[in-house]
């Protein structure tokens, strides 16, 4: 398994649950605000987990005020 920082683990463990019942849309500030991160701290480390995440498919998906990223099940 690939190792993650606490953060990165805090995030993973969010989208996993969140998105059990199917791919999801999120924005940073709103996963930020469910765990108790930044925005900024979450904004930096989706690009990072969306490479080395086995647990969550993570993909950059629209940009128009914010990011928004798709996540789905693996």
């Amino acid at each position: 398994m690939t190792k993650y920082t606490e953060e990165e683990q805090r995030i993973v463990a969010y989208l996993s649950d969140a998105v059990a019942g199917g791919e999801q849309y999120f924005r940073a500030k709103n996963i930020a605000e469910a765990i108790g991160l930044s925005a900024k701290q979450v904004g930096s480390r989706l690009p990072r987990l969306a490479e080395k995440s086995e647990d969550v498919e993570i993909e950059k998906w629209g940009r128009a005020r914010s990011t928004t990223w798709r996540v789905s099940p693996s």
